[in-house]
């Protein structure tokens, strides 16, 4: 059934799905807008609600945080393919102003990035990009600035007998 869903709906537009439903972010409130079929753009969006909204009434910052959390180790698994191991490894958000409203979201990954993974990991060492989300609110104020460290490892090749 998995593969015929992924036929019928494509696989971009299925993990937006699903991202959707994920019951952390459904909760929280966490809605994924939109996943480019090549997998190197995407766009999240949190209301602000009871459920997310901190003792001050504005957005929970760990809710910030997880709305942001596992987008760019998805987009680089996608994009390097089962050739690559892909973890988060550290995060740091820096809270600019209160979130008072719907907050957004957008990730983007390039080709260079790509490339420089690639050649970074070739030999199968391990690299550590350094990648970075802003969260706006709907007015376009920076709410916070997100920074992830991802490890990224060129699996070992299986040794043929």
């Amino acid at each position: 059934m998995r593969k015929w869903l992924i036929e019928r709906l494509g696989k971009a537009r299925l993990l937006r799905w699903v991202m959707t439903l994920y019951p952390p972010y459904l909760g929280a409130g966490v809605r994924v807008l939109y996943i480019s079929d090549d997998f190197r753009q995407v766009k999240v969006r949190m209301g602000l609600g009871w459920y997310n909204r901190n003792y001050v009434g504005t957005q929970f910052g760990g809710s910030l945080y997880s709305m942001v959390d596992p987008f760019f180790m998805l987009m680089l698994m996608e994009n390097l393919g089962r050739d690559y191991i892909v973890w988060d490894k550290a995060a740091a958000i820096d809270f600019i102003s209160p979130g008072k409203g719907p907050v957004f979201a957008e990730f983007s990954i390039d080709q260079a990035l790509l490339d420089e993974v690639r050649r970074q990991t070739e030999g199968g060492e391990k690299y550590l990009p350094q990648l970075k989300v802003q969260i706006h609110d709907g007015s376009g104020t920076l709410v916070a600035r997100v920074d992830k460290t991802l490890y990224v490892r060129r699996k070992s090749p299986v040794k043929q007998a």
